[in-house]
C-alpha cells in the first residue's frame, strides 16, 4: 500500500513539473535565433577599414516598437508644412509687405534718434527649419537602449534602433542605429572609402541569407535616408556602398 502511494506521488510530481515548465516564459537562450521579443546575437569581422579583421559582437535584446521608431523616421523625413489657402496667402503677403515697410520706417526713426530704442518686430521672418540630420541625432540619443555592439574599443556602442524584416529570398534584413559614430576614437575603424560622412551616430544595414550568413554596410561613408516602403532607416544606394562588416553570422 505504501509502495503504491509512493509511486502515485512520483507520477503526480512529474506531471506537475512538466506542466509548470511548459507554462514558464521562454528564456533568452530559447530565442537564440531572435524571436519576436527574444534576443539575437550576431558575430562579424570588420572590413574595408584601416585595420580589417577585427572581431565584432552584436547583441540585440529586443526590437524597436512602432512608437519608438516613429520619432526617428519623422525626424529624418518630416511631413510637409500645410499649404496656406490662397486668400490667406494673399493676406499674409500683404501683412508681410506692410510689416517690412513698417520695419523700414522704424529703422529710419531709430537712426534719427541715434539708434536707440530699436527692437525686433513681430514681423520678423520665421526661424529656419531644423536640419533633419540634427533632428535624427537628437531622436537617436533620446531612444531607449535595445542592445549593444562590442568591437575592439574599450566601451561598447548602445543600440538605440533595431528593426528587422524578411527578404524575398528567405533571408533577413536588420537595421540598427547607435548613438555614437562607430570607431570615433579608434583609427582602426577609419573607412578606406571616401568621402566620409560627419554623422555623430551610426546606422548599420545587415543582410543575412536564409542560413544566417551575410554582411553589413554602414553610414560611415553612406548617406542615411528613410525607406518608406519598409518604414525604416536605410542607406542611400545600398548596392554601391562598401561592406563594413563581413562574415556576419547568426
Amino acid at each position: 500500500m505504501t509502495r503504491h502511494l509512493l509511486g502515485t506521488l512520483v507520477v503526480s510530481f512529474a506531471i506537475a513539473s512538466a506542466v509548470s515548465h511548459a507554462q514558464q516564459p521562454a528564456t533568452p537562450a530559447a530565442h537564440a535565433h531572435g524571436g519576436e521579443n527574444g534576443e539575437l546575437v550576431l558575430t562579424a569581422t570588420s572590413a574595408n577599414v584601416s585595420e580589417p579583421g577585427s572581431p565584432v559582437r552584436i547583441r540585440i535584446l529586443r526590437w524597436s516598437t512602432d512608437e519608438e521608431r516613429t520619432p526617428l523616421l519623422t525626424a529624418l523625413n518630416p511631413p510637409p508644412r500645410p499649404a496656406v489657402p490662397p486668400g490667406e496667402a494673399g493676406a499674409a503677403g500683404a501683412a508681410t509687405a506692410a510689416g517690412r515697410a513698417g520695419a523700414a520706417r522704424g529703422a529710419g526713426r531709430a537712426a534719427g534718434r541715434g539708434g536707440r530704442g530699436g527692437r525686433g518686430g513681430r514681423g520678423d521672418a520665421p526661424p529656419a527649419p531644423v536640419d533633419p540630420i540634427a533632428a535624427l541625432t537628437t531622436a537617436i540619443s533620446r531612444a531607449p537602449s535595445l542592445g549593444y555592439i562590442w568591437t575592439t574599443d574599450v566601451t561598447g556602442y548602445s543600440i538605440k534602433y533595431a528593426h528587422r524584416m524578411p527578404l524575398p529570398d528567405g533571408g533577413e534584413r536588420i537595421v540598427l542605429a547607435t548613438d555614437r559614430r562607430l570607431g570615433a576614437h579608434s583609427l582602426g575603424w577609419t573607412p578606406a572609402a571616401t568621402p566620409l560622412t560627419d554623422y555623430d551616430f551610426t546606422v548599420l544595414d545587415i543582410r543575412l541569407d536564409p542560413k544566417g550568413f551575410g554582411e553589413a554596410k554602414a553610414s560611415l561613408t553612406t548617406k542615411v535616408v528613410v525607406d518608406s516602403d519598409a518604414r525604416t532607416l536605410a542607406l542611400d544606394n545600398y548596392a554601391a556602398a562598401p561592406a563594413i562588416l563581413q562574415k556576419v553570422k547568426r
